[in-house]
């Protein structure tokens, strides 16, 4: 697998195809697509934690506060992990390695759509590929299940919370997925415009009945400052679509850029 080539349909072991025919093959490898998604994504990952460190950990603050607040006489549990660590090296470790491995991810999507979305080159499919990806890993869980402070919500229920969000994520990749796949089938008969319109609709329809259908988050403690839940959720989002925002475009650049070098 890593000295194949990735062209427009398939993996091929001699030449790429189009859109860039005639390319040197060392640029479209497995290998250097795989390597160059994992340092993208670093990249990424450095780039959401300026976000995290700004906006995300005043709320995380905020939020320990009010829990230690609310505490009562109940007593509150020494922290294994202190908050010093938790905010700089236990931060700059979770991020890297989430922005390594959805690098890595991205690499093989980006490979698996090449030539597959239409005449489009490097730097577009990368492009679009980082915009569906968004979509499907954040934004269809977000919409159902927003992110919450560390400090908010029943410790009991961690472990449902947590299967159902990445049930959501499944249920996003899997719209997603299905999205593209109609869209192309419609092509030829509707025209691109009026295909993805068709498909987008589609996707929103269908990920609307299955929010209906999925059970709701849990409630937010009483009393607890709406400003600091926006914030920290806006903070969030905001580290995600930096990070893909950064795979689509420094991505793509690179791509192309080597295979026309």
């Amino acid at each position: 697998m890593a000295s194949s080539n990735v062209t427009g349909s398939n993996v091929n072991a001699s030449t790429t195809a189009a859109p860039d025919a005639g390319a040197p093959a060392q640029a479209m490898t497995m290998r250097a697509l795989l390597v160059r998604g994992m340092l993208v994504g670093i990249a990424g990952a450095a780039l959401a934690l300026v976000v995290a460190w700004i906006y995300g950990e005043p709320q995380v603050g905020a939020a320990i506060s009010f829990e230690e607040a609310h505490a009562g006489h109940a007593g509150h549990e020494p922290e294994v992990v202190s908050r010093a660590v938790q905010k700089s090296a236990g931060l700059i470790t979770a991020v890297g390695f989430y922005g390594v491995a959805i690098g890595g991810i991205f690499a093989i999507a980006f490979a698996f759509a090449y030539g597959r979305l239409g005449a489009l080159h490097a730097r577009a499919t990368a492009a679009l590929v980082a915009l569906l990806g968004f979509a499907a890993v954040e934004g269809v869980p977000f919409l159902k299940y927003p992110a919450t402070p560390p400090a908010v919500g029943n410790p009991d229920t961690i472990g449902s919370r947590t299967a159902l969000y990445f049930g959501m994520v499944a249920i996003g990749i899997a719209t997603v997925v299905g999205a593209v796949i109609v869209c192309r089938r419609l092509v030829p008969r509707f025209g691109t415009w009026n295909a993805v319109t068709l498909s987008a609709v589609a996707f929103a329809l269908v990920n609307a009945v299955l929010f209906q259908v999925t059970p709701k988050p849990d409630a937010i403690p009483e009393h607890f400052p709406a400003e600091t839940l926006w914030d920290f959720r806006i903070a969030s989002l905001g580290m995600q679509a930096v990070l893909w925002a950064t795979l689509g475009l420094l991505f793509g650049w690179l791509t192309e850029r080597s295979v026309r070098k």
